[in-house]
């Protein structure tokens, strides 16, 4: 019978033998997560969230803003709301499309990082696979040209509400008090195109402009559509680090799927 302290110093090696293959293993799955992909993908959620939710809001507000006190007659601003009520659709297409695209993204992410590391198993990729890389590539670039312009677009009704703000700020101001010119301080949105140039009244000056910048709806539609221009710009910024991993996974495995990638690189 062995004694008791030759055992125990024979199941000491062998625990911790596991401890140590659990820790490689651990570190082994570490490495095969594709970090880039995670955080572009955590950035694109919260970027076309805002986006999407803040802008869904705002032009709602819009709406009321102008049917309240710039444009009486509903015929003068029934294309205005049917534009907005289809860019809300289109709101909900971009939300349910880049939910189940940065999804897909960060699974080929994992997929191509497990590949190009050979964690799993010797290097095996196949045409399709290469294919399906490189056409990720492809769309990645063309989304990131589109939320460009998306990004470009959203800032015109910030642009447009910081116009009236600044003007707001001038009829409060000291100086616009001590003058009798007040009403002809004035804000005309016909001027941006919004509703046709006989609607009426068009616009507004002195006193009624000065009640539309103090209520709720012009404070919040002005500061979502900041929200909403900043999602739009982290969605940009999302895509192009989508764009780096995966030019740079499919460079890799367009490389070593060749046979004599270790004699030519």
């Amino acid at each position: 019978m062995k004694p008791a302290m030759e055992t125990a110093a024979e199941e000491n090696p062998e625990q911790s033998q596991e401890k140590k293959g659990c820790f490689e293993c651990c570190i082994k799955c570490l490495g095969g997560v594709p970090y880039a992909s995670l955080v572009a993908t955590i950035l694109c959620f919260s970027g076309v969230a805002l986006f999407c939710g803040c802008g869904h809001v705002a032009l709602t507000g819009t709406v009321s803003i102008l049917e309240n006190h710039f444009s009486k007659t509903v015929s003068d601003h029934a294309l205005l709301t049917e534009v907005v009520q289809l860019m809300q659709y289109i709101i909900y297409g971009i939300a349910s499309f880049f939910f189940l695209y940065g999804i897909i993204l960060l699974a080929e992410g994992f997929y191509t990082t497990s590949a190009v590391k050979e964690l799993h198993s010797e290097f095996k990729t196949t045409a399709c696979g290469r294919c399906i890389s490189g056409m990720f590539v492809f769309l990645t670039y063309v989304l990131g040209v589109a939320w460009l312009g998306v990004f470009g677009f959203s800032a015109v009704p910030v642009f447009l509400f910081y116009n009236m703000w600044s003007t707001c700020q001038v009829l409060n101001s000291p100086m616009a008090n001590m003058t009798s010119s007040i009403e002809s301080i004035c804000v005309d949105v016909r001027q941006y195109g919004i509703i046709p140039w006989n609607a009426a009244p068009g616009k507004a000056c002195g006193a009624v402009l000065g009640e539309i910048c103090n209520t709720s709806e012009f404070y919040l539609s002005y500061h979502l559509y900041i929200v909403a221009c900043a999602g739009a710009g982290a969605t940009v910024i999302a895509l192009l680090i989508y764009m780096m991993a995966t030019t740079y996974n499919y460079a890799v495995l367009k490389f070593k799927s060749r046979e004599d990638c270790c004699t030519k690189f």
